[in-house]
């Protein structure tokens, strides 16, 4: 009978099969999207989390990264097998130039100081998992710290090799909370700094040469990799980048890791990690308060940068910006324009961007090496 027909077929559509926790998982993918297109917060990395996040929570459709025989299902391995945070280095490599922290190698204390939030939100994690039901052990307070460093793909990494099963709420946030560094930031910057402080010019940076710069990712990579050698596949690939950028003989492969591969990478891991927010499994305890100390760690890393740059300001009498210190998450290169734009809202003529770009590309580096840290001492285990 057509009555039946009618009945079978909308018993087979999604509305019939839809839980709460889809639902509002579909709605919080909403506002992903309208924070990357409308108000463009990292839209590039933003809106392909959106959108997976979208697709894991249509039902029926099983579209998620964890069903087995869908696109996404395969896609995924390049996030689970630690592909894609490598490459994605390579390809920031290759855009950035670290001759603003070659300048001023002080600015390098600046990028250190602003991974203090990972350390401090391990120690976090750690107490909040002796509560019943959350059971945070090192390798997840680990996992969930190096989000206080505000550098996705290295995140991943880490979780990847030390809690996969917290893979989704820690990429999901790690994203998150970069892709809204000029939201979060500001009042942190504000709260901690004077009038005075923010306004403050500094000084041109010298010229660096070329040798300084082509010289700079080679003994990087040395120092690195004999110290810390799980730190090695990040800080190589991203050393490795930037030597094709500075040698000035590879320009076609560096124009390649900026653009195609960089794309193309992007698109599979922001699709894989929002398809890994599957409403059942993230909506639970244990993500929100992921989520909570993800918030928690990037404030911290954001006010322990601003506080060591107000040391700075105090042993060089006035002469360091504190501002810049905020840029020392690795946030490249939102949180240095962040310092730039809260600086010239007191001094408008004040420019502080390659000044920030320093220890913004420190945190870079910083957040790879606390990473290899994290994965030196619990990856055995």
């Amino acid at each position: 009978m057509l009555s039946d027909a009618i009945v079978n077929f909308l018993n087979s559509t999604g509305f019939s099969a839809i839980t709460w926790q889809q639902a509002v998982m579909i709605v919080i993918s909403f506002v992903l999207l309208y924070l990357a297109i409308v108000k463009q917060y990292e839209p590039l990395l933003l809106l392909s989390i959106a959108f997976g996040m979208l697709l894991a929570n249509l039902p029926l459709a099983n579209l998620g990264s964890s069903d087995e025989g869908g696109l996404l299902y395969y896609l995924y391995k390049g996030v689970k097998l630690g592909i894609y945070p490598p490459l994605i280095f390579l390809g920031v490599g290759a855009m950035t130039d670290f001759g603003p922290l070659i300048a001023n190698p002080k600015s390098i204390l600046l990028g250190a100081a602003a991974q203090v939030g990972i350390f401090i939100t391990f120690i976090g994690a750690l107490l909040l998992g002796l509560i019943p039901g959350i059971e945070f052990g090192v390798k997840e307070a680990a996992s969930i710290g190096i989000i206080g460093g505000a550098d996705g793909p290295t995140a991943i990494s880490v979780t990847t090799k030390l809690a996969p099963h917290l893979l989704g709420p820690i990429a999901v946030a790690a994203y998150s909370y970069m892709a809204l560094v000029p939201i979060i930031q500001p009042p942190i910057m504000k709260a901690l700094t004077t009038k005075k402080e923010r306004a403050v010019v500094m000084e041109q940076l010298r010229p660096v040469s070329k040798t300084e710069k082509i010289i700079f990712p080679i003994a990087i990579t040395v120092i690195v990799a004999l110290i810390l050698p799980d730190a090695a596949s990040l800080v190589g690939m991203l050393m490795l980048g930037n030597l094709m950028k500075e040698s000035g003989v590879t320009e076609r492969l560096s124009k390649t890791a900026q653009n195609e591969l960089m794309n193309i990478v992007t698109i599979f891991l922001g699709v894989t990690v929002g398809a890994t927010a599957n409403g059942e499994n993230f909506l639970t305890p244990q993500t929100l308060g992921i989520i909570a100390l993800g918030l928690i760690a990037f404030s911290i890393s954001t006010a322990s940068g601003v506080l060591f740059g107000k040391l700075m300001y105090i042993i060089t009498k006035g002469k360091v910006n504190p501002l810049i210190g905020a840029a020392g998450v690795s946030a490249v290169p939102m949180a240095a324009r962040v310092a730039q734009k809260v600086g010239q809202e007191e001094n408008p003529s004040n420019f502080l961007l390659m000044h920030a770009m320093g220890p913004n590309v420190a945190g870079v580096i910083g957040s790879a090496v606390a990473a290899g840290v994290f994965m030196a001492l619990y990856g055995g285990m």
